[in-house]
């Protein structure tokens, strides 16, 4: 009986029953090419997950499944085993990518050195030189025995050291610039990049060793490559941060050994990253109070309330609609808080020229983030600043209600913890710790006539009508 055909295209790798003129997966014309399917099937996402014998042993009883087996290990760095819930598990694949600069080869090199320190760890380099790596180590200030280093883009050449050198912790950076010699495609294209990533996979599997592959990013900050390279992963992290802020936020987008709920914290600094378990002096270290357009919002990364300042400027435009510039934030839910503010509670924005920030170089996309934003706004319009000591949370409808957001109680104790006594919450939010002043209201026109007061007088017929029954 003469074996089955499958056609696979030479450029992307997707394959496809029968011949057709153009790919279905990148859309390259001719590139489709018949090969015998061999037997078990098409490899594909997940498809080195018998490599340890499971598929030669047959089917078991789940419950006589070691339950150690995907037991993990830890890192030695704290922040790290927060996020991947206690470390790296043999014969896992993870994937970790991020924006250029914010510290990813650094990152993993910590974690290489505090691994070597008790067995070999190994760091396939495929975009530098051995020594430019040495020169990294040496600024980190660890250089252990066993950690080890082999400089090459040959994906062969990669697997081979993997398995001589016996290292129970390999990081290839990065799996873009790996080539299989036997594709014609050049490196960092679909299939060279899913050929690595499935190879790669299959080898932590074969041999227990952890393995952490560096990617890429496209333009819209999502990892680089065919989509398939998420599936043929394990773990899936994101290292995210201004290149110019000192602050570095790793959290997990894909985790099969846990969850995905846990945010790790890291300042950049001369000797590498460095833990952040208390981020609220780093964040709000530098802020000036009793200014107009600042509110502070308590704000959850993870399970970790962390405590963001959120501004906003307000100035003439030049004729016309006024621009607004967001950074940090959504500009779509910085458009709707805006409309919502002006339509519900009175607050006019005219042609006014606004801008937006999240100080610190965060990220917020939190819905809680939009009362303060909203106070932010309304106070930078009218020239009133927040009182001291205020913080406020909440989500804002359409309607200009307030909506409850998950984990009131630990946003509320970690503003009183940093000297924070009072705060503008939505209505029925459980009581704040002793001696915190909760304002609970129901719609955004309460909270503004609750959460502001008069520091200066500017002209009234200017100012919002909230703001003006407010002082």
């Amino acid at each position: 009986m003469p074996p089955a055909l499958v056609h696979r295209c030479r450029c992307c790798g997707v394959t496809a029953q029968r011949w057709m003129g153009r790919c279905p997966g990148c859309g390259e014309w001719n590139s489709l090419e018949a090969s015998a399917l061999p037997r078990g099937g098409v490899s594909g996402p997940g498809a080195g997950a018998a490599d340890e014998g499971s598929a030669t042993d047959g089917p078991r009883r789940l419950a006589d499944v070691d339950p150690d087996g995907a037991r993990p290990v830890p890192t030695g760095l704290g922040e790290v085993d927060r996020v991947l819930g206690g470390g790296l598990v043999p014969g896992s694949a993870t994937l970790l990518f991020g924006e250029p600069g914010t510290g990813k080869s650094t990152l993993l090199l910590q974690v290489l050195a505090a691994a070597a320190v008790g067995e070999a760890a190994l760091l396939v380099s495929a975009e530098e030189s051995a020594a430019q790596v040495r020169a990294r180590a040496a600024r980190l200030g660890s250089l252990p025995d066993r950690l080890l280093v082999h400089a090459t883009t040959d994906l062969d050449d990669a697997e081979a050291a993997v398995v001589a050198t016996g290292a129970r912790l390999v990081v290839v950076d990065s799996v873009h610039t790996l080539a299989d010699g036997e594709l014609p495609a050049p490196p960092g294209s679909l299939a060279q990049v899913r050929s690595a990533a499935d190879r790669l996979a299959r080898l932590a599997r074969r041999t227990r060793a952890a393995v952490v592959l560096v990617g890429h990013v496209t333009k819209e900050g999502g990892p680089a490559g065919p989509r398939a390279l998420e599936h043929l992963v394990d773990t899936v992290v994101c290292l995210e941060g201004d290149r110019y802020h000192r602050l570095r936020l790793l959290r997990a987008l894909k985790h099969r050994f846990g969850s995905t709920g846990e945010v790790g914290m890291f300042e950049m600094s001369p000797g590498g990253l460095r833990a952040v378990p208390d981020p609220g002096a780093l964040v709000l270290g530098d802020r000036l109070g009793d200014v107009p357009g600042s509110a502070v919002a308590p704000l959850l990364e993870g399970s970790r309330p962390v405590l963001v300042e959120l501004q906003v400027l307000a100035c003439s435009g030049a004729g016309g609609a006024g621009r607004r510039n967001v950074q940090g934030l959504d500009p779509r839910r910085v458009a709707t808080v805006a409309a919502v503010l002006e339509c519900r509670a009175g607050v006019g924005l005219g042609d006014l020229e606004l801008f937006f920030s999240a100080v610190g170089g965060l990220r917020v996309g939190e819905p809680a983030a939009d009362l303060p934003l909203a106070l932010a706004l309304a106070s930078a319009v009218a020239g009133y600043p927040l009182p001291g000591g205020l913080v406020a949370f909440g989500e804002v409808g359409l309607a200009g209600e307030l909506r409850q957001v998950p984990g009131a109680d630990r946003r509320l104790a970690e503003a009183a913890r940093l000297g924070f006594g009072r705060a503008v919450v939505p209505a029925r939010t459980p009581p704040g710790p002793p001696g915190m002043d909760v304002l609970a209201v129901g719609s955004l026109a309460e909270a503004v006539a609750a959460a502001y007061r008069p520091v200066r007088r500017p002209d009234r017929s200017s100012a919002p009508p909230a703001l003006v029954d407010a002082g």
